[in-house]
């Protein structure tokens, strides 16, 4: 037996809505972009819109333009580097035997036993 809910089933703005109660849907361009993989994606714009130079490819991720014959490069990724990596961008073999001796003469000179 129902509730006796007379708008059982209904939701906020529910029904039909036409253009009469959204308005007028502004006039759209659909512009095609093509990733590196060769992945055609076609956002649609408002025909006033200014239209950016690169899209994001919905299928692979990468950067997508106009021009089907020279699409965008996909991103150079750079490979995670340690601290000890940046230290060698650094800093020459020479030097850092340098630095080290010195640690060691530092370390033997002070007071402290080294075990």
């Amino acid at each position: 037996m129902g509730s006796g809910n007379a708008i059982r089933g209904s939701r906020v703005g529910a029904g039909p809505m036409g253009e009469a109660e959204r308005g007028e849907a502004a006039p759209r361009v659909r512009v095609p972009f093509w990733c590196a993989n060769m992945h055609e994606t076609r956002p649609s714009f408002a025909s006033d819109a200014a239209v950016p130079e690169f899209w994001d490819c919905p299928r692979c991720g990468l950067p997508a333009g106009q021009d089907q014959s020279n699409p965008p490069a996909p991103p150079r990724n750079e490979p995670y580097k340690t601290h000890l990596a940046y230290v060698k961008e650094r800093r020459s073999d020479k030097d850092g035997a340098q630095i080290l001796a010195e640690a060691l003469e530092r370390l033997r000179s002070s007071s402290r036993p080294i075990y």
